[in-house]
């Protein structure tokens, strides 16, 4: 930090303390142990959940495939429950996460016990003791919308190659089906465009299978003293983006003991660009409109005309316990709020106005802990293609420089918390 500051001329900015701090290698949320047991505490909550996302999105992805009425998609067979992690394990492509490969302890005790106690999958279901696979649906559909994310994918989506891949797919799924068969037959581009989106449940769930172990391990090293600083957490998620950044991925359907690669391995799409940056900047960022909370007025342009402006991410969310999903999803807070860490739980305690608080606390603690993904990324990005942060050369530490803040610039609006999250008191 001191060569930074040495070789450039001082910084004029809002957030001119940030950006600093990330020219010395740190992160957008300041470093505090609370801040640090915060963030460890709701990656250990997220990722249990999560660990369900990802199975489920695989599933309804390669076996419900286009079943019209789909009403058990979320009831996973146990053959994806013990579906290995290939980021977890003895057998782990990559060892990210030291447990098992198969479905968390605390998930499956979830799935049978819910908060009312056993009772029959059905009956969880329809009394909402669950985990919230809506939520999930969401990341993906806003993934699908904002198309312009995705440029490349999007672009395959569309080709000749890609059409006669889904068609042999549907074909196969509807061949004892001459009702469904003929209703292909009349409205292709409905049938099509579903297989489009399911091709982005697998894009997303092969994306969370990843960072599901990654934070699983971040809170073991937490609880075993060997991750003690926001920074590291940081440089854990920057070296993990790097370790996987060429994951394939890829959608593959399973009809009988046939499978139909609907986007082959051989096409070349990677974790990194295929999925976890497009996920950060629509999940993150933009998301939508939140439905049911605030009118708006088009016409007045209280919604940008162009999506790429939008700012209804997490980053922006007003934290409101309104229970749908939305600002940010209550859905997942609900979900996390299962699998809270005792200390958190306390910690919670100390500063909720009561249980019901504890959702909007924990909802704010995402937030926080989603700047540091963030911060991830950015310091990810910067060193991939730019420069060194100890770099000699001022004109290479004044390129970093105007790449941090421009990404800063993105948090001026004033629905942004980047400032909310520099303060404990943000609660």
């Amino acid at each position: 930090m001191t060569q930074t500051q040495t070789k450039l001329p001082p910084l004029k900015h809002p957030f001119a303390d940030v950006i600093q701090r990330l020219e010395a290698g740190g992160s957008m949320l300041p470093e505090t142990p609370e801040n640090l047991m915060q963030i460890i505490g709701i990656y250990k909550a997220y990722a249990i959940p999560m660990d369900f996302y990802w199975r489920d999105l695989l599933y309804i992805a390669e076996r419900v495939f286009l079943n019209p009425l789909p009403f058990f998609k979320y009831f996973l067979p146990q053959e994806y429950l013990d579906l290995p992690n290939h980021y977890a394990g003895k057998d782990a492509d990559l060892g990210v996460w030291r447990g098992e490969a198969s479905a968390h302890p605390e998930l499956l005790e979830f799935i049978a016990q819910g908060e009312t106690g056993k009772m029959p999958k059905l009956l969880h279901h329809l009394n909402h003791d669950r985990i919230n696979m809506e939520f999930a649906e969401a990341c993906m559909r806003a993934m699908f919308w904002h198309e312009d994310t995705n440029p490349r994918f999007n672009a395959y989506l569309d080709s000749d190659e890609y059409k006669a891949n889904a068609d042999r797919a549907i074909k196969a799924y509807f061949k004892n089906n001459p009702v469904m068969l003929g209703m292909y037959k009349l409205f292709p581009d409905m049938f099509l465009e579903q297989v489009r989106q399911l091709s982005y449940y697998s894009n997303l769930g092969l994306f969370w299978e990843v960072m599901c172990p990654v934070f699983l391990e971040m809170s073991d090293l937490f609880d075993e003293g060997k991750m003690t600083t926001v920074k590291e957490a940081m440089d854990f998620l920057v070296n993990g983006i790097f370790a996987v950044a060429g994951r394939p991925i890829y959608h593959h359907v399973y009809i009988g003991d046939e499978c139909y690669e609907i986007i082959p391995k051989s096409q070349g799409f990677t974790w990194l660009y295929e999925a976890a940056l497009p996920y950060v900047e629509t999940v993150f960022y933009r998301t939508s409109p939140f439905r049911g909370t605030k009118s708006y007025n088009a016409q007045a342009k209280q919604i940008p005309e162009n999506q790429a402006e939008f700012h209804y991410g997490i980053l922006y969310a007003d934290v409101l316990p309104v229970g749908m999903a939305g600002i940010p999803p209550t859905l997942l807070m609900d979900d996390m709020w299962h699998f809270l860490p005792d200390y958190l739980v306390d910690y919670y305690k100390q500063h909720c106005r009561g249980e019901d608080d504890m959702l909007v606390q924990l909802g704010i603690t995402f937030q926080r802990s989603m700047y540091n993904v963030t911060s991830a990324v950015i310091q990810a990005l910067r060193q991939a293609l730019l420069y060194p942060l100890d770099d000699t050369n001022p004109e290479h530490l004044a390129k970093n420089r105007a790449f941090f803040t421009a990404q800063i610039d993105r948090f001026l609006r004033d629905e942004a918390r980047l400032q909310d999250i520099q303060t404990s008191e943000y609660r």
